[in-house]
């Protein structure tokens, strides 16, 4: 049986622009990063975005999470119509994915529990004995379960996104999107936030995720969707790795 798209785009353009403009506007003003794209990604399916810094990756990211309006062509994520999507909706939009960045997004004035019980409580959590048995879980499926007591400038770059990734995962997301996570990491810190990644498709959850680092792919094989003068298209592996 075919598993659930928690993704699809259809006939997507993708333009660049200043604040506030209107989809007409965008159109006429703004800058084409990226024209017809089409996309589908299945529930607990891993998907890698590799192209050139600047090649529209992170604009197709940002779409999905509603920074960017869509306004040319069709596209959903987590049941959502992003042509349709108005402003006071993205919140809950944002409920249902989780968003991994690369520059962490931290509190720095909060420890880690409290980093997330934040999160929560902004989202709708009531009961505290909920909100700290979902922290508990997170923090257990990035290994930080130790770690609950400390501030972001204790921990190590590895640990720091380890806790992107366990806020990312606090609403129990369908989607989990992720530019260039690995970015700012040694190789051995990146292979182990890989193999959190993976283990979170494995559990279902569809994982989105924008590199440059062919190494990465190679040691963990996925979909790979290429962005290249304006447009994406599925690529093998061998050929990239090549």
């Amino acid at each position: 049986m075919e598993q659930k798209k928690v993704i699809r785009l259809k006939q997507v353009s993708i333009y660049h622009g200043g604040d506030n403009l209107t989809a007409k506007r965008l159109i006429s003003e703004g800058e084409m990063v990226l024209s017809e794209v089409d996309l589908s990604v299945a529930r607990g399916e891993f998907v890698y975005l590799i192209g050139r810094v600047g090649s529209g990756k992170s604009s197709l990211l940002k779409t999905l999470y509603a920074e960017v309006p869509l306004v040319v062509g069709e596209g959903m994520i987590a049941g959502f119509d992003l042509r349709k999507l108005r402003r006071k909706d993205i919140p809950y939009l944002r409920r249902r994915i989780g968003i991994v960045f690369q520059d962490y997004q931290l509190l720095s004035d909060r420890n880690v529990f409290m980093n997330l019980y934040y999160v929560l409580k902004a989202t709708g959590w009531k009961k505290e004995s909920e909100i700290r048995e979902r922290i508990d879980k997170v923090l257990r499926m990035v290994h930080l379960e130790m770690k609950s007591y400390k501030m972001p400038f204790e921990l190590s770059g590895g640990e720091q996104q380890r806790l992107v990734i366990a806020r990312a995962l606090l609403n129990d997301p369908e989607v989990l999107l992720a530019d260039e996570p690995t970015g700012n990491l040694d190789p051995v810190t990146a292979d182990g936030i890989m193999k959190i990644f993976h283990e979170i498709a494995e559990r279902g959850c569809a994982v989105v995720m924008s590199t440059h680092n062919t190494a990465l792919i190679e040691n963990y094989p996925a979909r790979a969707v290429l962005f290249q003068k304006g447009v994406i298209s599925e690529v093998d592996l061998k050929q990239i790795l090549a």
